[in-house]
């Protein structure tokens, strides 16, 4: 067993496994991206409060939520098509 650690201010790694920080439900494998295991939402860029005149009107939102408990785990702004950052921890590092 290897116990629970930190992964990031809303995530766990829990016994190998990334984890929603708050209700621990598991997201994916340590070698994999867990942002395939969240509740994916994408919106315009442009159509949020505040964007500018100059921002692109391809680029969307990305929000991350966890399936179970409906936390935000992570956003990221992208084109359409584009992959997920990817957020993993390097086997030496933990």
């Amino acid at each position: 067993m290897m116990g629970e650690r930190r992964f990031s201010e809303t995530l766990l790694i829990i016994d190998g496994s990334i984890a929603c920080g708050h209700c621990r439900q598991p997201l994916s494998a340590m070698d994999e991206s867990w942002k395939s295991g969240a509740r994916l939402s994408a919106v315009p860029a442009a159509s949020l409060p505040g964007a500018g005149s100059a921002t692109h009107p391809d680029v969307e939102l990305r929000s991350f939520s966890c399936g179970a408990c409906g936390t935000l785990l992570d956003s990221e702004l992208a084109l359409p098509g584009d992959p997920f950052l990817v957020d993993r921890l390097l086997p030496t590092r933990l």
